[in-house]
């Protein structure tokens, strides 16, 4: 892998990740809750259960796993307006992909006619809210099964893999990993990646900002997330260890 020469304003190495840092139960009433920190970024991930399951799912014995996500209002230098009856497109767009990772990840037949609820608040935004928010609600997720199965809720545990997911991205034709958002808007390439633990890909979302990139630069950019990936995949289960 070539790595680039360039030197970070946080004094990361280029193939680095932020600090990895998780907070637990910050909400008592939610089946599952936490905060994770990733450097200045944070997001508060929290579970909810609700008997049922969208009408048009009614009858098949199968579950539900449904995600929002929200910038709050002082998560930025400027104020967030509340998204209340109108979700800008950016929004559905990423509650959307936090939910596809995470389904994909469950068994919805070992769920039952459940469904559960993820909200990924963002409450600090310094670039990499959505790859935060997902590596954070799936160690909430695994949580919040694993009392739903301690409670005798659930007879089997519906989490069926892991998932986590990383920024990176060129600036100067030069790679980086987990950009903040001074490395973040100045990029010429934004790529997204969610991977399960066995290396496997779930989502890409890459975009041009800057310049079209070419086959050879998407796959250095794949082999920087890959072992990102996978430290976060254990940073994962290092969090749930804490929960006992």
């Amino acid at each position: 892998m070539i790595i680039s020469p360039m030197k970070r304003a946080d004094g990361r190495r280029p193939e680095s990740l932020r600090p990895f840092e998780v907070t637990w139960d910050p909400m008592t009433f939610a089946l599952s809750s936490l905060v994770i920190h990733t450097g200045r970024t944070s997001v508060l991930c929290s579970i909810c259960m609700e008997e049922g399951v969208p009408r048009w799912r009614a009858g098949q014995g199968k579950g539900w796993v449904k995600a929002e996500y929200r910038l709050l209002p002082g998560s930025t230098p400027q104020r967030q307006k509340r998204e209340t009856y109108q979700l800008s497109g950016r929004t559905q767009e990423i509650q959307r992909l936090i939910g596809r990772s995470l389904r994909a990840v469950v068994d919805m037949a070992a769920l039952g006619e459940r469904t559960l609820l993820v909200d990924c608040d963002v409450i600090q935004a310094d670039a990499g809210t959505r790859t935060a928010a997902i590596t954070g609600a799936w160690i909430a997720l695994q949580r919040a099964c694993n009392c739903l199965l301690e409670q005798g809720l659930l007879n089997k545990n519906p989490i069926n893999g892991q998932v986590a997911a990383v920024s990176v991205g060129l600036i100067d034709g030069l790679p980086l990993l987990d950009l903040d958002y001074s490395e973040d808007s100045r990029a010429d390439v934004d790529l997204n990646v969610v991977m399960d633990c066995e290396g496997r890909l779930l989502e890409l979302q890459g975009t041009a900002e800057g310049s079209p990139f070419s086959r050879a630069q998407l796959d250095l950019l794949l082999d920087l997330a890959e072992p990102a990936l996978q430290h976060l995949h254990r940073a994962q289960v290092s969090a749930l260890k804490q929960q006992g």
